[in-house]
């Protein structure tokens, strides 16, 4: 392992996790964003896959344990230090039905776990470093899907409805931002309109990859 390069942590939902919902299973790791991203940067990077489905930016689910990114963001951190970047892309989950939150909390919620990123300065090789990315809105296809249920009502607006606060949050705390859905031809998969298709990880990913160097 060579010890100078700059350590990226990816730390997200199922969307980052690289669940592939034509087949119900996970990408490959040929086919995910934070894999291609590490080919692409090439040796002068590790970078770390910290992806869990149904990860929120701070609710707890009554459902499902562990789902809490505030909660998970500390030991996370702490495992991979000393930390050059830390990528966050969640706020998907946090607009299902049963956590009733409005943007305006979902923001709230991305506030607290970039804060207490921030704060965890032992994680850092130098001062904090974070990319805050708004992923893409859910498409309005999800209705009639798997995965409606799951979701309720009023989330394709709620997704919608966050960018700018995620982008507002992230100026405000000295972050980088990017918006996904700003990247040409990034999309959903047709198969529930909420998970990201095998060409957008590679968008994202090239993306990334032209962004970190700059940055990081």
């Amino acid at each position: 392992m060579d010890n100078t390069a700059k350590t990226i942590v990816c730390f997200g939902d199922s969307n980052t996790h690289g669940y592939n919902s034509a087949t119900m299973g996970r990408f490959t790791e040929k086919e995910r964003w934070p894999c291609l991203l590490a080919d692409l940067l090439g040796p002068a990077y590790l970078v770390r896959e910290e992806g869990l489905s149904g990860r929120t930016t701070s609710f707890e689910d009554p459902l499902f344990e562990g789902l809490s990114g505030f909660a998970a963001i500390h030991p996370c951190l702490m495992t991979h230090e000393p930390v050059d970047l830390l990528i966050i892309m969640l706020g998907t989950n946090d607009v299902k039905q049963r956590f009733a939150a409005t943007p305006a909390n979902i923001a709230k919620g991305m506030e607290r776990l970039v804060t207490k990123a921030i704060h965890t300065t032992e994680a850092w090789r130098g001062k904090a470093n974070i990319l805050v990315i708004a992923p893409p809105p859910i498409e309005e296809g999800y209705k009639g899907t798997q995965i409606q249920g799951e979701m309720g009502i009023d989330c394709v607006e709620k997704s919608q409805a966050i960018i700018p606060l995620f982008r507002e949050v992230a100026e405000r705390l000295g972050c980088h931002f990017l918006e996904a859905a700003s990247i040409p031809g990034m999309g959903m998969y047709p198969y529930d309109y909420m998970h990201l298709s095998l060409d957008s990880h590679r968008l994202l990913a090239e993306r990334l990859a032209e962004l970190i160097p700059g940055i990081c």
